[in-house]
């Protein structure tokens, strides 16, 4: 009979080859699709039409819960900062360090949240249910390349809808704060936006954008993966949507750390 140890032993060892054979599967489906959309732009058979429909489906189901989640994250952001620099006389850089927190962190996070959640469970479901009606076992039988053709234009919506969804998410959620800081902190709205202007550049409103794109990515391939490989009926699809949300919003949050400190290290933050 094997000790308590033993199993725990194979318990973890079991987890970690199953978590790398994921991540192995991820990466297999990322550059392929990478590859096959590369190839058919280039060869001006790309598509385009499924592409805007997928995108317009994310838009659909993100832009409202994006402004509802950037104005009271713009006004928790302005009331925190500003009762702090309040209290060491630099009511002036409360637009300063509201729009770069913005900017830098709520923006592409709230970006990946709202993909990651609605997003990447519309996307998990659908390719599930797909999958567990053998439509995508169709697809390989006449021959027909299933991340071609369901998640090539996949990735392309997500790529477009990410930045969208993150500048909506900085004017909103910029907005709200500057409303706060006018309103209840007695900041002047010249101040305000000089401070905004002083420290924000341009390179920080692309690392925003890159960092959306990004984050997208990596969450419709893992929307993918998990929907082309549901079995099991109903409860597959199900436990397909789980996972692709859990995993999406975990591995955002890693890869947020490490981009994080990356952009501390080469580009600190500096007068405008």
């Amino acid at each position: 009979m094997a000790s308590n140890a033993t199993v725990l032993r194979r318990n973890f060892s079991g987890t970690v080859l199953s978590s790398l054979a994921t991540l192995g599967r991820g990466l297999r489906i990322g550059t392929s699709a990478v590859r096959i959309g590369t190839a058919d732009a280039a060869r001006l058979r790309f598509q385009v039409r499924e592409s805007l429909a997928q995108a317009w489906f994310l838009i659909s189901v993100t832009a409202v819960p994006a402004v509802l989640m950037a104005i009271p994250f713009g006004v928790i952001l302005s009331a925190q900062v500003g009762n702090i620099v309040s209290q060491l006389g630099a009511d002036t850089m409360i637009g300063a360090a509201g729009g770069l927190g913005v900017i830098k962190q709520g923006a592409p996070m709230a970006a990946a949240m709202l993909l990651g959640g609605a997003g990447a469970a519309a996307i998990a479901a659908d390719l599930g249910a797909r999958t567990v009606r053998e439509e995508v076992d169709a697809l390989r039988v006449m021959g027909v390349d299933p991340v071609q053709r369901l998640v090539v234009p996949r990735i392309a919506a997500m790529l477009v809808v990410a930045p969208l969804l993150n500048i909506l998410i900085i004017v909103v959620g910029i907005a709200a704060g500057f409303v706060v800081a006018v309103a209840a902190l007695d900041v002047t709205p010249g101040s305000y936006w000089e401070s905004f202007g002083s420290f924000t550049t341009t390179a920080d409103i692309w690392v925003s954008l890159m960092k959306s794109m990004i984050f997208g990515f990596l969450v419709v391939v893992i929307a993918c993966q998990r929907g082309l490989e549901a079995k099991g009926g109903p409860r597959g699809v199900a436990d397909g949507v789980n996972a692709a949300v859990v995993m999406s919003v975990a591995a955002v949050a890693v890869l947020n750390m490490v981009i994080t400190q990356v952009v501390t290290m080469f580009m600190p933050v500096r007068m405008a």
